[in-house]
């Protein structure tokens, strides 16, 4: 399995930003995948997933403002931010989980949101 995201960066609040995550070794129809986030001195925390049946599922802090999309035919994952603020500022990594509950991350993307 191997995850890579992409689309990280610096933004202003208020600002959007999409990242991407490239999948390969999984197959989208029966893993579950998702993003997370991990801020400095925080534990990582789910942002968003999707399920194997295609059912989403969010974070209250991001309810409203970000939407998660998979493109099966591409194997690629996606986030749309929108609206961001500062404490959404963190290391954002794509996550897959196979049948059997086993995790596999990304090397995660960097996302900073200036006041």
């Amino acid at each position: 399995v191997q995850l890579v995201e992409s689309g990280g960066g610096l933004v202003q609040s208020g600002g959007s930003l999409r990242l991407s995550c490239a999948a390969s070794g999984i197959n989208f129809r029966i893993y579950g995948i998702g993003w997370y986030r991990q801020a400095p001195g925080k534990q990582r925390e789910l942002v968003a997933r999707i399920f194997s049946t295609g059912i989403t599922n969010y974070a209250d802090f991001v309810k409203g403002r970000f939407t998660i999309s998979r493109d099966v035919a591409k194997n690629t994952l996606y986030l749309q931010m929108n609206s961001l603020k500062p404490e959404d500022t963190a290391v954002y990594y794509c996550n897959a989980i196979d049948p059997a509950r086993r995790h596999s991350w990304g090397q995660g993307t960097q996302v900073t949101v200036s006041s």
